[in-house]
């Protein structure tokens, strides 16, 4: 088998083996949480308050965070990132070990770790550039992607396992020891050459560097259109955080099936994941992005109108590849159109619509869920998805006809 170009990169290898262990952890942790929420409440509403805890750290911190990714070293801000993250699996685990965990203490804990999380995304995020050439990034996007999958499966498959034989605080403690595998890579790989400008903060200069970020964005069509679809698309198409509720009172199964459920979409997103990693070039990209996301909100309204487990699996593998399919090329397209001193306060701000839309669609969904009943929330997110995919289009043709090899704004440091 050839070996895929960005993993000659020795620095770019580390990180992706820790990445891959540490996300097994993460997607264990995130879905056993889900599957926590409904053992303790039977309403939807408790998604919506995740979603709520989850979304508020991003709107108000992301900017600053974009900042500080531009301003400071970004391996280091990671390792105190992944640090910070470890801990707060390790007090979930132990709150529930010992009984006293509640509703609003598992709300509490989620905002510690969106508000670390939003100052881990734009450091780790503008950090691969610099692992790799110019002509590797796709790729390297690619095999994160991968990574991710091969995590999305892994994580939730044996967490349905861990929860039931040993308990969900186990699937907390696993998350926590896997954050060991990103730090000790960050650590292993030495210092990464960046355009990262050493500062300390200063509230004037800090407002400037956020309004040059927005200035970049708005004069960027492609990176604005994608922004959007972000958004859109993952607002109206998150009610899959609706999937424990499926899973126990629609299709009846345990933790073990509700395990493979949460690997499905995973499982998509590994089979096109491993296709583009062989892939050199990749064109008409525009285009692609757009049939991808309209396609995943096709797959949701096939979810939402499922009552049989194996249909159910299937949609939601669908949803992974179209997914994985468009947000390989965003990612790719988001970084080969930003040049590396403007990649944190970049991300930043499209951090608060990728990792936005998401969690403000489980408020969204967790509410319309109660009012009108999961199957409706689920199915009406997937229409609006894919009227918002044609909105945007529509709107932004730019985005249509952008290929993949246009001038790009900057230049990629590989170390």
């Amino acid at each position: 088998m050839i070996i895929p170009p960005a993993l000659k990169s020795r620095q770019f290898l580390m990180y992706w083996i820790g990445h891959l262990i540490s996300i097994a952890g993460s997607q264990m942790q995130l879905w056993a949480l889900y599957w926590h929420l409904r053992t303790l409440s039977d309403q939807p509403m408790v998604i919506s308050g995740i979603g709520l805890a989850r979304f508020l750290p991003v709107i108000l911190l992301s900017l600053v965070a974009g900042v500080a990714a531009d301003r400071f070293d970004r391996r280091r801000t990671a390792i105190f990132t992944q640090l910070a993250l470890g801990a707060v699996a390790l007090i979930l685990g132990l709150t529930t070990a010992w009984g006293v965990v509640s509703l609003w203490m598992i709300f509490g804990l989620v905002v510690m770790q969106a508000v670390v999380v939003a100052f881990d995304g734009p450091a780790r995020q503008a950090l691969i550039p610099s692992l790799v050439p110019r002509e590797n990034l796709a790729n390297a996007y690619s095999l994160t992607s991968i990574a991710s999958k091969v995590g999305g499966i892994v994580g939730p498959a044996i967490g349905g396992i861990v929860i039931a034989f040993w308990g969900l605080q186990w699937a907390y403690w696993f998350n926590a020891v896997s954050y060991l595998a990103v730090i000790v890579a960050l650590i292993a790989m030495g210092n990464v050459q960046t355009e990262v400008k050493k500062k300390t903060f200063e509230l004037r200069s800090t407002f400037q560097d956020i309004r040059e970020g927005i200035e970049f964005i708005k004069n960027s069509p492609i990176i604005f259109s994608v922004m959007f679809l972000d958004f859109f698309g993952t607002f109206f198409s998150s009610a899959n955080t609706l999937l424990p509720f499926v899973a126990q009172d629609i299709l009846h199964v345990g933790p073990i099936q509700y395990g493979w459920l949460s690997a499905s979409q995973a499982i998509g997103t590994l089979m096109i994941g491993l296709y583009l990693s062989q892939k050199s070039k990749l064109l008409r990209q525009g285009m692609l992005i757009s049939i991808s996301i309209a396609m995943f909100g096709f797959a949701t309204i096939l979810f939402g109108v499922s009552t049989w487990f194996w249909v159910t699996m299937l949609a939601l593998i669908l949803i992974g590849a179209f997914d994985g399919l468009s947000s390989i090329i965003r990612n790719t397209a988001r970084q080969l159109q930003t040049p590396d001193s403007m990649r944190g306060r970049m991300m930043s701000i499209t951090q608060i619509f990728f990792k936005g839309g998401p969690q403000l669609g489980e408020v969204e969904s967790g509410l319309v869920a109660q009012l009108l009943g999961v199957p409706f929330a689920i199915i009406s997110g997937g229409v609006g998805c894919v009227l918002a995919t044609w909105i945007v289009v529509k709107k932004i043709p730019q985005l249509w006809t952008y290929n993949g090899d246009e001038a790009v704004a900057g230049e990629t440091i590989a170390g």
